[in-house]
Formats: structure tokens, sequence, C-alpha cells
């Protein structure tokens, strides 16, 4: 045994610098994050399109990114040096019968938290107008919502953490975990045992895996393929939001001069270093060139893919396993992590520490509801 620590936290993405940095606020510092890469952030969070948007069609996301908005937008004193949001604003076209429902909706909406404004199709091709206002039926804009400095963010987690003692450990890889008496004690590494009073999986796609070596509940969680683009065009993008269709499966944003667009492919697979999918991008801009036909470019300055892993009910997974006591999850954030990191690294600390949660109904996001 090389060592014993309160916490061990497997994987070194933003769900586990999140849960490290609130650890820390509460008081817990002996705590140790684990990433088998060389840098943190280094798959699903450093290949994330990187935004807010508080509109949802599962109500616990929607709950999760509202809960999250208030840290996005005025962290504490001294957490980073520049701001972690920028207010670009989201425009989600919407056709019938979304159109009518969120139309419906949009009191409620606005009552929990966000601040929405319906356009017509008019209106909306006036603030981006390459669209074709034919191609939809109105459009929600979340002016207070926009890209997210994952960078600042994952840093600021980072940094505090171990400015109050928690230490963080780059390419070590764990290959098990130990379980003595129905309960987890240790993590096995290639340099010796980690013991602990608080295995936590934070391991993106690869946590089905980690859950394994623990013989914890077995969740079917799935990584997606996600692909993104940017391109140059002959425009002034800057002004524009970004703009979604899930009619077109597809949403682009001003990046860099260009634009930003991503298909929004979902391919299943196991957990990897993704490559971009080449058909789906060409799937793809078939289906923007009948949305906003000026956007389609002819070359690509880059592309890249990452992963994003769902729950069969794609809601995220925190809580300690049923099975195995001590083996708390942290895992299942589909393509919301970043954006809901502040709340759920808030409520997993919370459930360390306490066992239990005053800021949401935690039995929504409980591994036990897999346990039969």
């Amino acid at each position: 045994m090389t060592r014993a620590v309160d916490v061990v936290v497997i994987g070194g993405g933003v769900a586990g610098a999140s849960l490290a940095y609130f650890l820390a606020e509460r008081g817990v510092t002996d705590v140790l994050l684990l990433e088998r890469e060389t840098q943190p952030g280094f798959h699903a969070t450093g290949r994330s399109a990187a935004v807010l948007s508080e509109l949802d069609p599962v109500s616990t996301l929607q709950e999760l990114k509202v809960r999250s908005a208030a840290f996005l937008r005025r962290p504490p004193a001294g957490f980073c040096e520049t701001p972690l949001l920028e207010p670009s604003g989201i425009m989600i076209l919407c056709r019938e019968p979304l159109w009518g429902a969120l139309r419906q909706g949009a009191p409620l909406i606005e009552q929990a938290g966000t601040r929405m404004i319906l356009l017509s199709p008019g209106e909306a091709t006036a603030r981006v107008p390459v669209l074709l206002a034919d191609r939809f039926d109105g459009a929600a804009l979340l002016p207070e919502d926009g890209h997210i400095d994952v960078h600042a963010l994952l840093w600021g987690y980072l940094r505090h953490a171990r400015r109050h003692g928690v230490e963080q450990r780059l390419g070590v890889e764990v290959r098990g975990v130990r379980v003595e008496n129905g309960r987890a004690t240790a993590v096995v590494t290639p340099d010796g045992e980690i013991a602990a009073r608080w295995v936590v999986n934070a391991a993106g796609a690869w946590a089905g895996h980690v859950a394994a070596l623990a013989s914890a509940v077995p969740i079917p969680l799935v990584p997606h393929r996600r692909t993104i683009v940017v391109f140059d065009l002959p425009l002034d993008t800057r002004a524009w939001p970004m703009v979604a269709s899930d009619a077109d499966r597809l949403y682009f944003a001003p990046e860099s001069g260009g634009l930003k667009l991503s298909p929004m492919d979902e391919e299943p697979m196991e957990a990897c270093d993704p490559e971009p999918d080449a058909v789906a991008v060409a799937r793809g801009f078939e289906r923007l060139s009948r949305l906003a036909p000026a956007l389609v470019p002819r070359s690509l300055r880059r592309q890249w893919a990452g992963l994003r892993t769902f729950a069969p009910d794609r809601v995220p997974v925190v809580g300690e396993d049923p099975r195995v006591r001590g083996f708390f999850w942290l895992a299942g954030q589909g393509g919301c992590g970043i954006e809901t990191s502040p709340i759920m690294g808030q409520v997993a600390a919370d459930l360390i520490v306490e066992g239990r949660t005053q800021r949401l109904d935690a039995g929504q996001l409980s591994p036990a509801r897999f346990a039969e």
C-alpha cells in the first residue's frame, strides 16, 4: 500500500476537477485526482462546443443548467482572471409542433430563471440573414447564454483545489479497484495501491470500464462520437448568436473569424480517441444547404471529434453505488458536462460530505435507478 487518502477521484476532466474544487471549498482536502492522460481535460472536456444553453427537452438537464448558470456568470472572486461566459446568445430554430409547445411553456421557463425571447422567422433572419425563413416556424433566443471559456473554467477548478491542498497526478492509469466486504477500499495503479474512503468514478467515456473494475452496478453508459468543423467565410459573423436546429440536425456559431459547425452526429462506439466523421460532415453540409445555403464551405480550416457519454435515460449518474459502498459515480454527463459542472460538483460534494443535498432532488441522478 503506497499511500492513503480520504477521496481518490478517477478522471481529470471537468467533472473530476469541479468535484475536487467543491470538496476543497468544504474543507475536504485530502483528495487525490488521477488522470490517465498527460494533461487534464484531454478528451470530452477539451473538445466540447463549450456553450451554456439553458433550454433542454430533458427537464432534469434544464434544471441542472439553470442552477449552474449563476456560477458561470458570476464566479467567486479570484476564481479566474477572465469572464467564464460570453453572453453571445443562443438561437434555437423550431418547427411545429415544438414551436407551439415552446410558446405555451415560455412563462414557466422564464419563471425558472431563463431569459428567453420568442422570434418570428422574419425576426430571426434579421439577426442571421443567411437563414431561409421558410425552413422554420419560429425561434427561441437565449440572449444571456453563450460561449463558455472551458480553459478558464477547468483551470480555475484545478488551480484553487491545488491551492487548498488537493493533489493532482497526471499520466496515472487506474487498473483496478479493490473491494472488501462490499466496500471500495483502494485503487490499483502501476505504482501501487492507493487506499481511500471514497473512490469517485469521473472517468467520462471510460466510466463503465472503471465501474466494472469495482463490480459496481452495470449501468450501460454508451459513448457517442460528435464531430465539429471550423471553416472560413466571406462574411462577418461576429455578431451572430449560436444557431441550433434540431430539425436540421446541426448547429453553428462564430469561431475565430469564421464559423464552427457540428452535424450533431451521435455514433455509439467504445471509449477511444475518436476521429472526425467525414460522412456525417458531408450530410450535415447537405442539410445546411437547405437551411442556409450561403454558408456551405468549399474547404475546412480544421476538424475534430469527441465522445459524449450517455446513460439510457440521458440523465447524469451521480451518487454512491447501491452495490459497492464507497464507490461514487460522477458520470454520464452527455453533452452538457461543462455547463452543468458547477451544480454537479456541488451536489457530488454534498453527497460525499453529508450523504444528502438540499440543492435538488438527488434521486433523479442516483445510480440506484439502474439497480434492478
